[in-house]
């Protein structure tokens, strides 16, 4: 059937995206997370395909599409790798996002083509070792002075902040204070600028071949120009770009738990027990009909957010939502896949245990579970 959700030219999006996925993506998933390498040829193609800036203008070298298939995009790459899934995720909603939502025309047409082609990645810096959920714990400061922004601070678990790809990021630092309160401003921060360095974070459980990494700013001066939007907005642009970021992240758990149950569905079809597929027994039967229904759930709940989003009408309680329920029930089907797979599941030779370590991030990434609860809360009392 047809999804009321989606037009045509959006499943033919998808199943390009999927083609893509299934071609370069698959093939060498496993052992870049084995090898913890970071693929530029890898991320270059998915720029060089026409997966940065899906959303964007064509203005400022985007491809002129809805938030819709930027989610599609993500789910169909998520359904195969969670650590491409992040890059691509990372880099539209959080990077290039801002930039064209806050950014100055001048600031569009400078950084914004650089980031579409594939040829740069961008990073939007929030979290610090003592800020994450609490924003106003930001301890990064930026100070004005001879037309420059002078900039002091650290960040840390940024994505696409420490490849050799990574043009700079968005970094959220305080800019003052107003009625005895941190004024949050978002400064745009070319890498090469000096005083400015990173680090990769390595030994990761989840995305391991995914750019995570931390960034160091030791008097760091740009120009007053690079501020992004108004002076003491940060907060508001954080939440604003926040809410988008969560469609993205429930994407990557509906692509995951879409490809943790097909493997889950294959394996159960050709494991053999008492003479016949392990599929044929009920326990079995019952747990992959718990998973469909559950995908299922999440499809409508994460569609209709992104549909809300694409109409112009508010979405963020049901980003909220959509985010909360993909990430649950992407933990809940990789666990059960892994089951369904018994001492298989629990070697790097089946992709599920990759999946099964992928999806715990999401719960913690772009608003905790807890977080989000209390985000959902809020929106029902009023």
């Amino acid at each position: 059937m047809k999804s009321p959700y989606f037009s045509s030219s959006h499943e033919e999006f998808r199943l390009k995206v999927r083609a893509f996925a299934e071609e370069h993506v698959r093939p060498v998933a496993a052992e870049l997370d084995q090898s913890e390498r970071f693929s530029v040829e890898l991320t270059k193609a998915m720029g060089k395909n026409g997966l940065f800036g899906i959303n964007i203008p064509v203005e400022y070298g985007g491809h002129g599409k809805d938030y819709r298939s930027l989610v599609l995009a993500v789910e169909e790459v998520a359904r195969v790798d969670g650590s491409q899934a992040a890059t691509l995720a990372a880099h539209n909603s959080l990077g290039i996002g801002p930039i064209y939502m806050f950014g100055t025309e001048d600031q569009k047409k400078s950084l914004i083509p650089q980031l579409t082609s594939g040829e740069h990645t961008w990073a939007f810096a929030l979290t610090e070792p003592n800020a994450g959920s609490d924003a106003m714990g930001t301890e990064t400061n930026a100070l004005k002075e001879n037309g420059q922004w002078i900039i002091n601070g650290q960040k840390i678990f940024i994505s696409n902040a420490a490849s050799p790809m990574s043009l700079g990021a968005t970094i959220q630092a305080i800019t003052g204070e107003k009625d005895g309160k941190k004024q949050l401003s978002t400064i745009l921060v070319e890498r090469n600028t000096p005083g400015y360095s990173t680090e990769r974070i390595t030994n990761k459980m989840m995305w391991r071949s995914a750019d995570t990494g931390k960034i160091r700013m030791d008097n760091v001066r740009v120009s007053a120009d690079n501020l992004l939007g108004m002076e003491g907005r940060g907060g508001a642009q954080m939440l604003e770009t926040l809410d988008s970021g969560r469609l993205t992240i429930g994407a990557m758990g509906l692509g995951l738990a879409k490809g943790a149950f097909e493997m889950a569905q294959k394996y159960a079809n050709e494991r053999q027990q008492f003479g016949k597929p392990i599929k044929k027994f009920q326990a079995i039967a019952f747990k992959l009909a718990d998973m469909a229904v559950k995908i299922e759930l999440a499809s409508n709940i994460l569609y209709n957010a992104v549909w809300r989003k694409d109409n112009g009408l508010p979405f963020g309680k049901e980003a909220a939502m959509a985010k909360l329920y993909t990430s649950e029930i992407a933990r809940e089907i990789a666990d059960e896949a892994v089951q369904v797979h018994g001492a298989y599941g629990l070697v790097r030779d089946h992709d599920i245990e990759r999946f099964y370590r992928d999806q715990r991030i999401l719960q913690i990434g772009e608003g905790t579970s807890e977080i989000l609860r209390l985000v959902i809360s809020r929106h029902i009392d009023t």
